[in-house]
């Protein structure tokens, strides 16, 4: 992978993980950003990456909107079943 994909896909994955703040829809962005980052760490065999900044927040919010959506569909899923029950 050259630097300029790298740099690419290092912003797609901060884009990606920003739009995974979205309660209950944020499961598909937080997957791309997860793919964004692992493709980057696998691929780009370079030991400088100018937007690594990026890549490492997109990270972390993906990882945080998955979190929150799984929260929320947990919360979710028990308050229907109470109801039921």
């Amino acid at each position: 992978m050259d630097r300029i994909t790298a740099i690419q896909r290092s912003l797609a994955a901060f884009a990606w993980g920003i739009a995974s703040f979205v309660p209950l829809l944020g499961f598909i962005p937080a997957v791309c950003a997860f793919a964004h980052w692992h493709a980057v760490h696998r691929k780009y065999q370079e030991p400088w990456n100018p937007a690594s900044a990026y890549l490492d927040a997109g990270l972390v919010f993906a990882t945080i909107g998955f979190l929150e959506s799984m929260l929320l569909a947990a919360v979710l899923t028990l308050a229907i079943a109470d109801s039921f029950f």
